[in-house]
């Protein structure tokens, strides 16, 4: 196929941590293999060392001494896992240099993709009834029991709060300090509501949501994350799932929060009989590639995310969340290497699609 290179770019501080093989959850061995497979050399970039005036780029390329930042062409494809805004300048110009960045924007609020997902009548279904701000918190709280308050732009469950009615008047609300694991729950009137949760509310986007009554394994409700990615061939493909276990007494089922990955099989089979088990497997691989081509309409460059799907007890199944950058690490920890690894290499494949794509393009 001829060697290529192909661009992976970082966080300025993930990227500083290649040469010391620090990078988080980044797992650059998995990224050396998945892109050999497909004839391509990884190279590792940050914007600023990116330089559209000359072409050329500074970046980590592997060698037999580590890894070493060398000057190179910059590469005509590039898998952006860092973190920008949806029309940010600098992403902005390497597209104007007609490079091709996949996943150009993976940071994009959960109301602007609910809004995308409420134009499908098909996926409509799908979505839990919705709200935004404080006016829409009062206004969930005259039709609906249990509620689900999370900002729009957090991450790893940060900010996410639980407002469940236990009386005519009486409600309790439960939240967790940034950064901790803990659980805190308050009563709270529902015609005094606290002035912090107020504040919350009028100084940061946020969605209000009737809670979805997931599924639980010994009391334990539990999500699906599905990674959803285009591979050689350009086309979405599942590229795997697994469950997100919440901790015991919690509602929000992120690891960062306490969380616990399973392998989704034996969490559908632990809460279903065994058919229906499989038969929601198949409905939840089919809602999750139907998200995608949803969202690709309006998405220029999306080619993987992950996706949150939540499945009731009677078996219905709920868009909860798009996550634009996938950690993947999940599937390591519930035992799924081989997803894991696949996780890297659909992406890999993208890139030599691309390449192949531009190529047979240049060729007319």
């Amino acid at each position: 196929m001829g060697q290529k290179l192909v661009g992976i770019l970082l966080n300025a501080a993930v990227h500083g941590g290649v040469p010391r093989l620090k990078t988080g959850q980044e797992s650059l061995a998995n990224y050396e293999e998945a892109a050999a497979a497909y004839g391509l050399t990884p190279c590792y970039l940050k914007l600023s060392d990116i330089d559209t005036q000359t072409g050329y780029s500074r970046a980590y390329i592997k060698g037999t001494q580590g890894y070493k930042k060398v000057v190179i062409p910059t590469p005509e494809v590039i898998h952006n896992r860092a973190i920008y805004d949806p029309g940010s300048s600098g992403t902005e110009r390497l597209l104007r240099q007609g490079i091709q960045v996949y996943n150009i924007c993976n940071r994009y609020g959960k109301d602007q993709i609910q809004g995308l997902l409420e134009r499908s009548p098909e996926l409509r279904m799908h979505l839990p009834a919705t709200k935004s701000g404080l006016s829409g918190l009062r206004e969930m709280m005259e039709s609906c029991q249990d509620l689900i308050l999370k900002p729009c732009r957090g991450s790893v469950g940060n900010g996410v709060m639980r407002l469940k009615r236990s009386s005519t008047r009486r409600w309790k609300l439960s939240y967790s300090p940034s950064g901790s694991k803990r659980w805190f729950t308050i009563p709270v009137d529902r015609e005094v509501l606290p002035g912090a949760l107020r504040a919350r509310l009028t100084s940061v986007p946020y969605l209000v949501q009737e809670r979805i009554p997931l599924a639980e394994i010994s009391g334990r409700p539990f999500d699906l994350r599905v990674s959803v990615q285009r591979g050689w061939g350009g086309e979405w493909q599942v590229t795997g799932m697994f469950a997100k276990l919440a901790a015991r007494g919690g509602f929000v089922s992120n690891i960062a929060r306490g969380g616990e990955a399973l392998n989704s099989s034996f969490a559908l089979e632990q809460a279903f009989p065994g058919e229906a088990a499989a038969q929601l497997r198949m409905s939840v691989l089919t809602l999750s590639l139907a998200v995608a081509r949803e969202l690709e309409q309006s998405l220029p460059g999306l080619a993987d995310i992950g996706l949150d799907i939540g499945i009731t007890d009677t078996g219905r199944l709920f868009f909860i969340e798009c996550n634009g950058r996938d950690q993947r690490y999940g599937f390591r920890k519930a035992g799924l290497d081989g997803l894991w690894k696949d996780s890297y290499r659909r992406p890999m494949g993208y890139a030599r699609y691309l390449y192949e794509a531009a190529a047979m393009h240049n060729s007319y």
